[in-house]
């Protein structure tokens, strides 16, 4: 199954504390959100991930803001079981495609998702998504390039999300208000379960 059918929302997480990893990632699990994005934003992040994968078996953990080759070979080897990046060179699609896991390379123009799918490649992430253009963007590529789909990530809201998701090029979006700073500094996963499970339903 592509990644972008499991679930229709993927948690984009940072992680500050390195404790919290496991009880954020079992919330998501428990609400209904199986798919875990972990950014490499932290000192932290890829003990997260490596944590993740070896204590929360139903979770598929992934590594996101992938920039470089070596990201991509730290996050494979902590664990990760997809790769998400934020824009893409041919040198990174080269290393994400090399590193045998599933990835979702970065795309902001319709140029950058020609050249993707030159490659064979029909599933990316649209980043930032509601600052380069959003829904109107979206539904504008799917006329021309009616057989890539996206996970819009960055700006999209629990409000926002079913715009989105009721587009037939986007299978998922990627969100970070699963997991409010707040909810991770104070242990509250009950909240960050509660979030988990209204967005689960929006499918």
């Amino acid at each position: 199954m592509s990644l972008l059918d499991i679930a229709p929302v993927v948690p984009v997480v940072v992680i500050d504390d390195l404790e919290a990893a496991v009880p954020m990632a079992r919330a998501l699990v428990a609400g209904g959100l199986p798919v875990i994005e972990v950014t490499l934003r932290t000192a932290d992040a890829l003990q997260a991930i490596e944590r993740i994968a070896a204590e929360v078996p139903d979770a598929v953990i992934g590594a996101g803001t992938i920039r470089t080759p070596a990201d991509v070979a730290a996050s494979v080897a902590a664990g990760a079981g997809f790769l998400v990046s934020p824009g893409s060179t041919p040198k990174l699609v080269d290393a994400m495609e090399a590193s045998g896991v599933p990835f979702l390379p970065g795309v902001a123009t319709a140029s950058e998702v020609m050249a993707l799918a030159e490659r064979g490649l029909t599933e990316m992430k649209f980043f930032p998504a509601e600052a380069a253009g959003g829904l109107p963007y979206l539904k504008s590529l799917g006329g021309p390039l009616p057989d890539v789909r996206f996970c819009p990530t960055g700006g999209i809201k629990l409000s926002t999300a079913p715009g989105y998701l009721a587009l037939p090029n986007v299978g998922c979006v990627g969100g970070s208000w699963l997991t409010p700073a707040d909810a991770l500094a104070t242990g509250d996963y009950a909240r960050i379960e509660k979030l988990a499970a209204e967005a689960a339903a929006l499918r």
